[in-house]
């Protein structure tokens, strides 16, 4: 079981990923929104930031130079929100 200190470092390292992966899609992407306005469980496709397939290609390279961690055709379902692609980054980043 975690200590308060440990859940606390833990967070704190979630969210700044968060915030980094929403300023790498705005960079990225160039899109005109303040990354500060896309929240974590915000679609990333379609009805959400409206990203296209364009967008995919551009994003994936992203996450793999940013990240080092490689998303395949299998799993894309890591694409469907901030929280999402999160999780996978923490799971799948080489230390």
């Amino acid at each position: 079981m975690l200590t308060y200190e440990e859940t606390k470092e833990q967070a704190l390292k979630r969210k700044e990923l968060t915030e980094r992966l929403k300023e790498l899609i705005v960079e990225r992407l160039d899109l005109d929104i303040e990354p500060e306005l896309i929240t974590d469980d915000q679609p990333i496709f379609g009805r959400g930031l409206g990203l296209d397939s364009i967008d995919a290609l551009e994003l994936f390279v992203a996450i793999e130079d940013e990240f080092n961690v490689t998303v395949f055709d299998d799993n894309i379902e890591v694409f469907s929100s901030i929280n999402k692609l999160a999780d996978y980054i923490v799971e799948n980043q080489e230390e």
